[in-house]
Formats: structure tokens, sequence, C-alpha cells
């Protein structure tokens, strides 16, 4: 039994601290709401964020961040939040902990993969990253659920696939660290377009086609990144989009379904009242895309509709009528050596 924590007690931290006692650990679930963290402590469940699971008694909810000293920390806020997060912790971690990060998303401005920003403020510290299709209210739930742990340091990575493996959640491991998590952040934008399409009442036809071209252009993203193509088809890449595009649980899918209707992008983000990552990665991408000079047509669309007022009729005909593509468009990409 190893000695494990988790910051950040949202419905993904509450679901990894779960996980984690059921595989057998004694775990820190450390919030920063007072309230919400007495709650969980009086009624063994976190109402807020992920009703209707009861906690173990070895889940500990906590406010204090001394309690934060572990083997090993899991890292579930948001995205925007873990360079905030990591200066938090840092003075009450561990020597040589392990830092496993669960959020997806870039940086904004920097453009920076959350693991490098994590390595930015916690450099002495092992890192690996999870990522794939796991909604927390299904992981919370105790479904079958397969994902994947990635790290530099491929010891790393089977660490923790030791640490939080069980009969119901199967954990591979990837090198592939740039994959993963480019993978993980740029689902949530075909997703939000998912739910957009769905707000407009399309057929089966639109949703399969929107999808599998908004793989082949976060997968053309992701390699220019330095990602390797074979990651954009696992768990990371298409596992991931296809339960964040089709999930009743997708919070990006929900949000798209109430623009695509025509409610306006405040209206929608008061609605939801928690973070939708795939509003803020579809500003990073589309502007990273343009910097590297990387066609993202949906994303472009997707940019126009959030901040340009474009509206989601006009900007599915015009990625109808675009010029005339050849599908394997990625593979050529990759043989120029781009």
């Amino acid at each position: 039994m190893k000695k494990t924590a988790v910051y950040g007690a949202g419905s993904w931290g509450t679901a990894i601290a779960l996980l984690l006692a059921r595989a057998g650990h004694q775990v820190s679930l450390i919030g920063r709401n007072q309230e919400k963290i007495n709650t969980m402590k009086n009624r063994r469940e976190n109402t807020y964020y992920l009703p209707g699971v009861t906690l173990p008694d070895m889940i500990m909810p906590s406010i204090d961040l001394q309690d934060i000293d572990a083997d090993v920390v899991f890292l579930s806020v948001p995205s925007h939040t873990v360079r905030e997060s990591c200066r938090l912790i840092k003075p009450f971690l561990r020597p040589n902990c392990i830092i496993v990060n669960t959020a997806k998303g870039l940086e904004e401005k920097t453009y920076l993969r959350l693991s490098q920003v994590i390595a930015q403020e916690l450099p002495d510290h092992p890192l690996a990253v999870l990522s794939g299709p796991s909604h927390a209210e299904e992981v919370g739930k105790d479904v079958v659920t397969a994902v994947v742990v990635a790290a530099q340091d491929i010891k790393t990575a089977e660490t923790v696939q030791d640490l939080i493996m069980t009969p119901k959640f199967r954990v591979y491991t990837n090198h592939d660290l740039i994959g993963v998590e480019m993978g993980g952040a740029l689902k949530n934008i075909i997703a939000l377009c998912t739910g957009i399409l769905e707000g407009m009442n399309p057929r089966d036809n639109t949703r399969a086609a929107l999808i599998t071209r908004g793989l082949a252009e976060i997968t053309r993203l992701g390699v220019a990144m330095g990602g390797k193509l074979e990651t954009f088809y696992g768990l990371a890449g298409i596992g991931d989009l296809i339960v964040t595009c089709t999930s009743s649980h997708s919070r990006n899918l929900r949000a798209g379904r109430a623009l695509g209707a025509g409610k306006s992008l405040d209206e929608v983000l008061k609605e939801v009242g928690m973070v939708v990552e795939g509003v803020r990665i579809t500003k990073i991408a589309y502007e990273l895309s343009q910097r590297l000079n990387i066609a993202m047509p949906i994303t472009e669309k997707a940019y126009n509709v959030l901040f340009n007022n474009l509206s989601p009729h006009e900007a599915l005909v015009e990625l109808m009528m675009r010029g005339k593509k050849h599908e394997t468009e990625v593979r050529e990409f990759l043989g120029k050596g781009q």
C-alpha cells in the first residue's frame, strides 16, 4: 500500500481517489472549498461533483495542503490552473514523489503542454500523464474502463500502472508523452463541434463525418508537435475522441448542443456551471495552427463560431464547400518529413 494524494476535489479528482481506494491505497483528497470538503467528510459523498457514490474510509477529504505529503500525487485541476496549483503544492511535496497529471489541455499564450508546465514548476519530480476515454461519472461507479499512462521514463509509467490497475480499470503504458497529451487536449474541440451539430438536428452521416475528419486534423497538429501517428489511433486519441463526442457525461458535447440551438457562449457557460475545456482549447489550437501553418478547418470554423459571430449553419456550408482534398493527407504530410 502506498500513501497517495489527489489535489483537486472535483468530479475527476474524486473518481481518481475512489480508484486508488479500490486498489487498496490510502488517499488524501485535497480541495480548496472548506464547505464542500466538510460535506464530503460528513456525508461520505461528493454531493456537488459526483453524487450517488459513497466515499470509503480509505479516502480522507482535506483542505490542508500538508496532507499532500505522499508517494504519488495526482493533479486533477482544470488545465488553466495547473501552473498555479503546482506553485501552491510545491512546498508540501515529498522529495521525488511522482506527479500524475490528469488535466487535458494546453497553456494559453505559451502553447506549452501541461507536462511542460509542470516540469518548469516541479523540476525535481518524476512526471506521468493519465489520459484516455474515462468519464469521472463512470470511473466513480466502477464501470469497466481502459486508459493510458505516458511518461518519458517508462519505469515511472509502469509504477503508476501498477498503482491504479484493477479488474475494472485497465492501464496501458506509452512512451509518447506528446501524442498522449495532444490527443487528450484536442479532442475537446471536436466534441464541442459534435454538440453544435446535434443542436442543429443533424443525422448520423454528418456526425460520423465530423468525428472522422476531426481526428484527421487533430492528428496533423499533434504530429507536427512531435507526437507519433499511432498514438492518435489509440486510447488517448480515437478512444477519448469517441467517448467525448458521444457521452451524455461530456460537458463539451452539452455546451455545443446549446450553441447549436442558438444560445450565446456566455449563456452556455453559465448553464453548464463547470469548466468547458473545448472553448479554451479551440482558441489555443487555432492560434497554434496558424503559427505552424497546419490546416485545421474544423477548428478554424469552431473558433469563428465561438469568437467571431459566425453562425453554425454558415460554418457547416463553408466546411462542405472547401477545395477538394485527398483523404490520406495525414500520411502524405508525414511522408514529406514535415
